[in-house]
Parts: structure tokens; C-alpha cells; sequence
């Protein structure tokens, strides 16, 4: 069987990974992020070095302009466009595939997860941002300029405030930093944790964020009409005090016919569907 490189890029770590075509995982590496697209470039062609790859897949926190060869990862490099691909290309010579993390973990569920078989899938992400994979007949929405997916920004709220400039508004209420905040603990990692232990202020907190939730996953359904919708990231550890509001909330405000027809499930693969989904990713690119 070909195998590939995988390589999930974060604002923190770099994961890395040798995948073989029936997806299994042959070798895994986690690396503190390299803030420089040299460093990012050489983390990456290090494993391949060491291993006969057939392609590369690549999912990285931002925007990639494939036309172009162009990336914009602000966790990762700052604000501006930067040519990552011709920089890893220089390094690999092998055939390279960049994408979103969120077409990334989208792919990965639909190849390995809870999305096997289908071809009209939404991919949610809630943690410290949201981000939506989306696959629309069996292939990835990404939009014109690769922008597709960015649902933290759908307008939920006519009342505007200034954070919803610098985030978006749907991110800006129901992310992991909003659920930090509103139950008063500086992580959402402390709030998840503080509410599993039975603090009221914190699943008041989470109620909020279910609420939020299901209104925006409402308009996805309402304007995209999946078969599925995949619920994934950190803020999901705590599901079993979620679910049930977002699925309220969901109902409230989904076109009717749609929301009959779609069901709402966790990411079977967890932290892997954005890595698994770049492994997707090359092989169909090899």
C-alpha cells in the first residue's frame, strides 16, 4: 500500500504523520510550532525525508489559495499572504495537496468517521474558534478564494459589538473563550471542567453556548440541506451538557424540512480528522 505525509499545523503544534492507504497511522509526531514558514517547511520535510511518501497533505488554521500557491494563517505566520507552498514544494518534491483545516477534518470524516459513504456534509469545529468544513455533492466547498467555511462570522445578532469585528459574531458568542468567559474561569478548558463537576454558574455558561450553537448550525442546515452534520473540537468534550440544548435551539430555528432530514453527530476521529483528512487529501492527489 502507498503511503503519505500528513501534517495538521496549529497555532501550538505541528502534528505530523505517515498514513497508509486504508488509513492506518504508521508513525505520529507532535512538534512545537514552528512560527516561521521556513521552520514550518523544514518540521514537515524532516519526516518525509525518512520515509518512501507518495504525496503530501497539508491542513493548516487559515485560508489557502490554491490558485495561487498562496497561504494566510495568522496563528501561525502573522497577517500577510505567504508563498508556504512553494517553500515546501522547494523541500519535498513530491506531489502537495494544502488545504483548511476545517475541509481537512470534513474529508477525514467522510473518508474514516462518522460521514463514511455520504456526500452532503457539514463539518462543525467549536473550539477556540468555529470553523465549517463543508462537502457539497461529494466535493469540497471552498469558495473563491478559499474562504468558504469562515461560519464564525455569520451574523446571529442585529445588535453589533465591537468583538464582532475582530472574530466574527457567531465565534465571538459560542467559541470557547465566550464559554470561559460567562462562566467566569479563564479557559473553557476550566469551564468544561468546572460544569462535568456540577457548577451552575458554569452550565449556565454552556446552556448559553448551546443556544448559540444551535441557532448557527440552523442556518447551515437551512442553507446548505446536509445529510449530516459532524460536531467536533475541544468545547464538544463536554457534549452530554450540550447536546440537547443545541438540538432545542436547532429545531427552533431550521427550515423544517431540513432539519427533519439531517442528523446531528460527534467526530468519530477526534483530534485525527483534520490530519486523517489531509492523508485523504494526497492520495487523491498522488
Amino acid at each position: 500500500m502507498r503511503t503519505v505525509l500528513a501534517a495538521d499545523l496549529g497555532g501550538t503544534k505541528t502534528c505530523l504523520a505517515l498514513v497508509r492507504e486504508d488509513g492506518a497511522i504508521l508513525r505520529r509526531e507532535k512538534l512545537r510550532a514552528a512560527h516561521s514558514i521556513e521552520g514550518t517547511a523544514s518540521q514537515v520535510a524532516a519526516l518525509a525525508r525518512e520515509a518512501d511518501v507518495a504525496a503530501a497533505g497539508i491542513a493548516l488554521p487559515g485560508i489557502v489559495e490554491n490558485r495561487l500557491g498562496l497561504a494566510w494563517a495568522p496563528n501561525l505566520w502573522g497577517m500577510d499572504w505567504v508563498p508556504f507552498e512553494e517553500t515546501l514544494a522547494a523541500r519535498l518534491h513530491v506531489p502537495l495537496r494544502l488545504t483548511s483545516d476545517r475541509t481537512a477534518c470534513v474529508l477525514g470524516e467522510q473518508w474514516l468517521g462518522a460521514a463514511r459513504g455520504l456526500s452532503d456534509v457539514v463539518f462543525v469545529t467549536v473550539g477556540t474558534g468555529i470553523g465549517v468544513g463543508i462537502l457539497a455533492s461529494g466535493r469540497p466547498l471552498e469558495g473563491a478564494h478559499g474562504i468558504a467555511g469562515a461560519a464564525g462570522w455569520m451574523a446571529l445578532d442585529r445588535n453589533w459589538k465591537p468583538e464582532y469585528g475582530r472574530c466574527g459574531c457567531w465565534e465571538a458568542e459560542a467559541a470557547g473563550p465566550a464559554t470561559a468567559l460567562q462562566a467566569g474561569f479563564a479557559t473553557c478548558e476550566e469551564a468544561v471542567a468546572a460544569a462535568l463537576a456540577g457548577n451552575p454558574h458554569a452550565r449556565g455558561a454552556l446552556r448559553r453556548t448551546a443556544a448559540w450553537l444551535g441557532a448557527g448550525i440552523a442556518n447551515l442546515v437551512s442553507v446548505l440541506d446536509p445529510e449530516l452534520v459532524v460536531l467536533g473540537g475541544g468545547l464538544l468534550e463536554a457534549s452530554n451538557l450540550l447536546l440537547d440544548g443545541l438540538q432545542h435551539e436547532f429545531l427552533r430555528w431550521a427550515q423544517p424540512e431540513a432539519a427533519r432530514r439531517v442528523r446531528i453527530e460527534l467526530s468519530k476521529l477526534g483530534q485525527d480528522a483534520a490530519l486523517l483528512g489531509a492523508a485523504r487529501l494526497a492520495f487523491d492527489h498522488a
